[in-house]
């Protein structure tokens, strides 16, 4: 299925947001999602289908000083 990926379109063959980072390469990455501009906590990754052209933002957090 086809959907935007911070901002790029991406072909994945993941069912849910957690199939989604696994498939990226964010196995076990502490990072934040939000689907179609709604806060997703990690807890739901597991369980929350994604559909043709949903739009996911994954975002890691930055040191900086």
């Amino acid at each position: 299925m086809r959907i935007d990926v911070n901002g790029e379109s991406r072909e994945l063959a993941a069912a849910t947001v957690a199939e989604a980072l696994d498939e990226l390469g964010w196995t076990g990455a502490r990072v934040a999602t939000a689907l179609n501009g709604d806060f997703l906590p990690a807890s739901a990754r597991a369980v929350q289908t994604l559909r043709e052209g949903d739009r996911l933002e994954v975002l890691a957090p930055m040191q900086g000083g």
